[in-house]
């Protein structure tokens, strides 16, 4: 991927693609998803480094459709998140099962830096682990080959970074792994991402998430996608 001149910058986007939902400083957002965390969770959310750098709505809504699941869902499990950006997903699940280290949040370089910052904001050194991971390249040595549970929110939004995605997650998925798979439709060619993903996976909306109406009216979907 690194030595492609046409995908080496595919994820440094301007806001002309993706239109952040409102722009802030940089600084410390806290959040405990209406109660569903037994204490808060804090996010340094800092844009200067690209748009992953901010709270995302499909990341919210797979965050507390995650911590409504009973723990035994995520006890002794390997957990990877893809395009975690700061790190909302992987971090609120941390806070909820109190992981041993079996919780995986990786973005590009640029993220790395916020995601690290993250960790520690929320005392979660022991818990989870960041690394760098771009789509298409092979599995990282750092996060498992095939972990029980992928995490990807908001990874939909620009259609030439699709194969890319796709062949990310076609490594990742194996024979037991459930992928919980979230994002915002903006364009008409992101519901083509899941087109192509019905033909690689076993794909099924979740509709048993009672925050679905809200959600579905703001273009936002949930999957789980599984090996076929």
């Amino acid at each position: 991927m690194d030595d492609d001149p046409e995908t080496e910058n595919a994820f440094n986007i301007g806001e002309e693609l993706v239109q952040s939902p409102d722009h802030k400083r940089a600084g410390i957002s806290v959040v405990d998803f209406d109660g569903l965390l037994p204490f808060s969770l804090r996010l340094e959310e800092d844009l200067k480094e690209g748009c992953g750098g901010q709270l995302w709505p499909a990341g919210m809504v797979l965050s507390k459709y995650l911590l409504r699941q009973s723990n035994e869902t995520f006890k002794n499990r390997s957990i990877v998140e893809l395009g975690a950006g700061g790190g909302l997903v992987g971090l609120s699940l941390a806070l909820k099962i109190k992981a041993d280290g079996s919780i995986f949040i990786t973005d590009q370089k640029p993220m790395y830096e916020l995601m690290e910052k993250n960790i520690s904001l929320n005392s979660l050194d022991d818990n989870v682990k960041a690394a760098i991971y771009d789509w298409g390249s092979p599995v990282p040595p750092s996060i498992p080959q095939h972990p029980d549970i992928v995490l990807a929110a908001d990874c939909v939004y620009f259609e030439p970074a699709f194969p890319l995605l796709q062949q990310t997650l076609n490594d990742l998925i194996g024979s037991n792994t459930v992928c919980y798979f979230c994002f915002k439709k903006r364009r008409r060619a992101d519901l083509h991402f899941i087109k192509v993903a019905r033909k690689m996976f076993k794909v099924k909306e979740i509709a048993n998430d009672p925050d679905k109406p809200v959600y579905s009216r703001e273009n936002i979907y949930l999957y789980e996608l599984r090996k076929k």
